[in-house]
């Protein structure tokens, strides 16, 4: 995955050249070397280190945005992003509004690694995705694979509004997919259905669309039920009308109504299967599920056969040793899917 990223700052800064890349490290290549070879191409003006200072790399970013740069922030890893929370929140998501549209800062995007790594322990595994989704004005997007990940770049660095991009650091060399050569964008907001069923909806981003889908071979082998699997890949906005919203049209041939796409809508998933399983890796309360359970709530709750259930990492810091314990894998989503199966 980690190519992907960088073939996609590679056609930005080629195209763009306004376009800069800054954070700690990135010059050399990154910790994970997304960034590799790119201040060799492009010159050390465009591709830089800066300070060990997330909160000035933020900062200096909304700077170069609002004077018509397109500033690409990396933070090295997502646990250390908090001492930039301020200028992400309250500068960064508010500078169009609270100036009248006189300063724009929709060119910053800020890429960060983030998630379970297997052994990162308290301070380079967190998921930190619900903090920044309740605040309106950022754009937040998480990719499961390469394909996702240049695709959600590339539309990211072009988006009108200041976005994150939260790339899961276990996916940047175990992700393998045939990515396209040239530039293309992947919508943000928009989610996608990377497995059909009719039984149970799983909801995640990120690495946990991997594990729901094991999950699902589990549960068809073991229960005989059908999931459906839903990536997310936005978390703000979030494709809310994709979960619960549906419109089914049969085909004037006769056969059975099928899936198909009427504008924005598309005949799927909460109104069709009745029972959801979201997981994610951040803690349980207050975490992005516990959003979209509400969401759900409000909108299928007719259409409900179960509660929604949420897969979550535990109410607790981060652990080492414990790691495997407190991911989400695919048999606790599998109890979870038994669990809603059975209500």
């Amino acid at each position: 995955m980690y190519q992907a990223i960088n073939q996609a700052l590679d056609i930005t800064l080629k195209k763009d050249a306004s376009a800069v890349i800054f954070g700690e490290d990135v010059a050399f290549g990154g910790v994970f070397r997304c960034t590799v070879n790119l201040q060799k191409r492009y010159g050390s003006d465009r591709v830089f280190n800066t300070p060990i200072s997330e909160h000035g790399i933020v900062g200096f970013g909304i700077g170069l945005a609002n004077v018509g740069a397109t500033a690409i922030a990396e933070i090295q890893f997502a646990d250390y992003i908090y001492p930039a929370f301020d200028q992400i929140v309250n500068e960064a998501a508010k500078c169009r509004y609270r100036s009248g549209g006189v300063f724009d800062c929709g060119k910053l995007t800020i890429r960060t690694p983030y998630g379970a790594v297997g052994h990162g322990g308290l301070y380079h595994s967190q998921s930190p995705e619900a903090y920044f989704a309740h605040t309106p004005g950022l754009k937040i997007v998480v990719p499961r694979g390469p394909v996702q990940a240049k695709g959600l770049l590339l539309s990211s660095i072009e988006e009108p509004d200041p976005c994150i991009v939260f790339e899961p650091k276990v996916l940047y060399r175990t992700a393998v997919d045939e990515v396209p050569v040239g530039h293309y964008k992947i919508e943000i907001g928009k989610g996608e259905i990377v497995k059909e069923g009719k039984d149970v909806t799983l909801i995640g981003w990120g690495t946990q669309v991997h594990i729901l889908l094991e999950t699902a071979d589990i549960v068809e082998d073991k229960l005989g039920a059908s999931c459906e699997v839903i990536d997310l890949l936005s978390i703000i906005p979030w494709d809310a009308e994709l979960v619960c919203k549906a419109r089914v049209q049969a085909l004037s041939s006769g056969r059975p109504a099928m899936q198909i796409v009427i504008g924005k809508f598309v005949s799927l998933s909460v109104k069709k299967t009745g029972r959801v399983v979201v997981a994610h890796e951040a803690p349980r309360t207050n975490g992005f599920g516990a959003e979209i359970a509400a969401r759900i709530q409000e909108e299928c709750f007719l259409n409900l056969e179960a509660p929604v259930m949420r897969v979550t990492g535990w109410d607790t810091p981060f652990p080492h040793v414990f790691e495997r314990l407190y991911v989400p894998d695919k048999w606790r989503c599998f109890a979870a899917v038994k669990r809603s199966l059975d209500y």
